[in-house]
């Protein structure tokens, strides 16, 4: 299993003071939200992607890829009615493919709520139609760059669009492009009426990235949920991706977090 852990989990910390905690503690995967690296990403040169993606590995670490693509931006939205719209959130979409690329990774995660969600008026086959013709105007430049983007559910409490498993596959057909794949998140299965493990086998043969973290916002095994059923079912179905910490609530401290998360899921994954 490779374990990977996403850079806004460090706030204001140094890069290398980050790095050296991570690799530490066994992570050896780096996953990038763009708004830590820069406020427009039209502004963060070739030199800067380049010394950025050194650093990293340096520190015998891996750029993954990038998630959380829409957060903290303006002007961009995946199911919005509104044309120009969808047209300027497909060219940022293609501007990240080509940062990932720079970095050394090969996945996007397409989660992003707040950038994605529809109003009432609005049905949600609309919403599906225009999100599908945004990622298909997408499509060439993942196959020319070799990204894929993984497609993130979320449950409804962060919002209307994309709830399920079933619904990111329903997008997923839509768009038909071998680069646009599914995405689990614990937190977000957890939503669910089915059991996160059975979640997990049903979509095996489209998920290409996996979120560990709790219903609570902290990290794997700091709340109720069980990993060891969820672990099991990553090494029933051979899943070789990466398992990424992402939580949300920082209270417990940087390295609180970033050493129970990696104690609790080795000690979750024993066959």
């Amino acid at each position: 299993m490779k374990y990977a852990i996403c850079n806004e989990t460090f706030g204001d910390w140094s890069l290398d003071r980050a790095l050296e905690l991570s690799r530490a503690n066994g992570y050896t995967g780096w996953e990038v939200a763009p708004f830590m690296l820069t406020d427009d990403i039209n502004t963060f040169s070739s030199s800067d992607r380049q010394a950025y993606r050194k650093q990293v590995e340096s520190a015998d670490m891996q750029i993954i890829g990038l998630h959380w693509l829409l957060a903290k931006t303006k002007g961009f939205h995946l199911t919005t009615p509104d044309e120009d719209t969808r047209q300027r959130t497909a060219k940022h979409l293609i501007n990240l493919a080509q940062l990932c690329a720079d970095l050394g990774g090969d996945l996007m995660v397409l989660g992003s709520p707040q950038q994605r969600n529809f109003p009432a008026e609005q049905f949600v086959q609309s919403a599906m139609q225009n999100a599908a013709e945004v990622l298909q105007a997408v499509a060439p430049e993942l196959e020319k760059t070799g990204i894929k983007i993984a497609i993130e559910p979320l449950g409804r409490g962060e919002g209307n669009f994309l709830n399920t498993a079933a619904d990111g596959r329903r997008l997923m057909a839509m768009v038909d492009s071998p680069k646009v794949q599914l995405h689990l998140d614990v937190k977000a299965m957890s939503d669910e009426p089915t059991p996160t493990p059975q979640i997990i086998r049903d979509n095996a043969d489209a998920m290409i990235h996996f979120h560990a973290n709790d219903p609570n916002l902290l990290g794997p095994g700091m709340g109720d949920v069980a990993f060891g059923p969820i672990f099991d079912a990553l090494r029933d179905v051979k899943y070789d991706g990466w398992v990424s910490v992402e939580v949300f609530d920082y209270s417990p401290g940087v390295e609180t977090l970033v050493e129970t998360s990696m104690k609790n899921m080795l000690a979750a994954n024993v066959a």
